[in-house]
């Protein structure tokens, strides 16, 4: 089951699609320069902002020190 917590921002939404696409594809999660460019931000410091939120919240989980080797969490 794939239930996100309903507090999630439409970015924050947004992010994890296109992380799901990316994982599905690539068989591993974007880079933050990557994402950030997949979903139309400038500033990699933004993207990193909305997925602490993400970890936080355990729609993230990150196997490794770098965002790329995260996986969906719930």
């Amino acid at each position: 089951m794939n239930r996100r917590p309903e507090h999630l921002t439409e970015r924050e939404e947004e992010i994890l699609r296109c992380i799901r696409r990316w994982i599905e594809d690539k068989g591993e999660g974007p880079s933050v320069r990557q994402l950030a460019h997949a979903v139309g931000m400038r500033c990699t410091a933004s993207v990193v902002y909305h997925l602490a939120n993400l970890e936080r919240s355990g729609a993230l989980i990150r196997d490794g020190r770098g965002w790329n080797t995260c996986r969906l969490g719930h």
